[in-house]
């Protein structure tokens, strides 16, 4: 895909993944709209996947640590045929796959997912098996900002210089809110990119809602021999719906039939924009 292709997918992932939360009654609505450029980024561009054989031995691997904004990774996988698009209307339902993390009961997922804390010591484990097996897959892992209190990504963010696993790229989705509030009032991260320079990463801080930038740092990859790569993602929550954007509210939460219909007329637009900057270029 070329940039405006992927930027069209973005929106229309978040037009998905808002439907799908609306229908359910339930979702995170305002983190998985905030990361939803950056797995359109991983999917649909850089990642060598093949949903036809999702177990594919050199695949690269990707781990959502921040479980909990699974919605655009549900929709991003139905809408490449990982399983039938129609499932998304099961989302949290009763006895379905989809529930509210990632299930590796689905295809596609490598791990369940959501206790937070995890998701970085399981890629650690996934890119030092790639380099004693000597296989050429990268393993990405998706982390949240409110995330980083926990101790155990630290223990993992040490591992990973120690072993030279240069396959390995965390991301942090750092759109400075949390369920209670803002990052820095919760529990300050700042110096956040100092912080993981220190334990030895090579930290790329970017626009994380920009296409253009978030596909250059993913392609670089490995960016410096013998480091994993931290990518910084500096995004907005709630991004692309005007109302949810950096509102904590928009957390956990689900737009009423009047909000979907606004946050699907505001996508529309961007997306009829889009095309209209296509058909120039």
């Amino acid at each position: 895909m070329n940039q405006i292709e992927l930027k069209a997918k973005a929106i229309q992932i978040r037009m998905d993944l808002l439907r799908m939360i609306h229908g359910a009654k339930t979702g995170h609505t305002g983190g998985s709209l905030s990361n939803t450029d950056i797995l359109t980024a991983l999917y649909y561009k850089i990642m060598k996947i093949d949903q036809q054989n999702p177990k594919w031995a050199e695949r690269d691997r990707f781990i959502a640590s921040k479980g909990h904004s699974v919605e655009s990774l549900w929709c991003i996988l139905a809408d490449l045929g990982f399983f039938p698009k129609e499932e998304l209307g099961t989302f949290s339902q009763f006895g379905t796959r989809l529930i509210g993390h990632p299930n590796n009961k689905v295809p596609g997922i490598e791990m369940n997912t959501g206790a937070l804390g995890h998701g970085l010591a399981i890629s650690v484990g996934m890119a030092l098996a790639a380099k004693r097996d000597g296989k050429s897959y990268r393993v990405f892992c998706l982390m949240g900002d409110g995330e980083q209190a926990e101790g155990s990504v630290w223990e993992a963010a040490m591992a990973g210089p120690h072993f030279k696993l240069d396959n390995l790229v965390g991301i942090i989705d750092r759109n400075r809110l949390q369920i209670s509030g803002s990052t820095e009032e919760v529990m300050g991260l700042e110096p956040l990119e100092e912080k993981w320079a220190a334990f030895g990463w090579n930290v790329v801080s970017i626009d994380g809602n920009d296409m253009e930038s978030l596909v250059e740092a993913f392609g670089a990859v490995p960016t410096v021999p013998g480091k994993p790569t931290l990518v910084m993602a500096n995004t907005v929550k709630g991004k692309g719906v005007s109302f949810a954007e950096n509102n904590p509210a928009w957390h956990h939460h689900v737009p009423n039939d009047t909000q979907l219909s606004q946050a699907l007329a505001e996508l529309s637009a961007a997306l009829e924009l889009l095309s209209q900057e296509g058909q120039v270029r």
